[in-house]
């Protein structure tokens, strides 16, 4: 089974993933500015002079099959609140990292999160049957680092001076993961909280 032969679109109750094309630039420039999000400094976001280079790197890679990219939808109104990617995807090795997540404002401490992420784990690892799917953020990233342990993934360590964020800082890295074996409680955690 080869990455172009497959579906990738995910639906949940409150969340739609779906495979960004180029013709999202738009949606995603005004999900972004729900609260301006590309002031973070913490992770790159794209503004309207920055999208294009922002979805380039997403568009090649799903074209090679090492990216598959998402525009984040609420499933009811298809309305774009965010955008996130299965990158550095390796068959041969049966592992993935799960990143350049960013949700808009409105919709950020809601269930949206969570849903999406228990959708693109499930993927991972029932239908993609991979053993390994890592998340990284940036140590200054209180809030995605507290998101990523609440999953139920396990922080593997800290990578020094790992990127050259645009503004020129030098970031720090914390590497999570959660592997095959976890996955069966991760899930059952995920679907407790996905049913409050």
């Amino acid at each position: 089974m080869t990455i172009d032969s497959m579906s990738h679109d995910l639906l949940g109750s409150n969340v739609r993933l779906r495979v960004m094309t180029s013709a999202d630039a738009d949606a995603l420039v005004r999900a972004a500015a729900d609260g301006e999000l590309w002031n973070l400094f913490v992770t790159v976001v794209p503004t309207a002079a920055t999208v294009a280079d922002y979805m380039k790197p997403a568009l090649n890679g799903f074209a090679q099959g090492t990216v598959i990219p998402y525009m984040i939808e609420h499933a009811k109104s298809a309305e774009a609140i965010g955008s996130t990617r299965f990158w550095k995807l390796d068959r041969d090795h049966r592992k993935v990292e799960i990143g350049h997540t960013w949700i808009a404002k409105s919709w950020q401490r809601t269930v949206v999160n969570t849903e999406m992420k228990y959708l693109m784990l499930k993927y991972a690892f029932e239908d993609l049957a991979l053993v390994r799917v890592q998340f990284q953020t940036d140590e200054l990233n209180d809030k995605s680092r507290a998101a990523i342990l609440r999953l139920g993934a396990k922080q593997e360590g800290i990578i020094r001076k790992e990127r050259i964020m645009p503004d020129g800082r030098i970031r720090n890295t914390v590497r999570y993961s959660i592997v095959d074996d976890e996955w069966p409680e991760v899930k059952t955690n995920l679907q407790r909280r996905l049913a409050v």
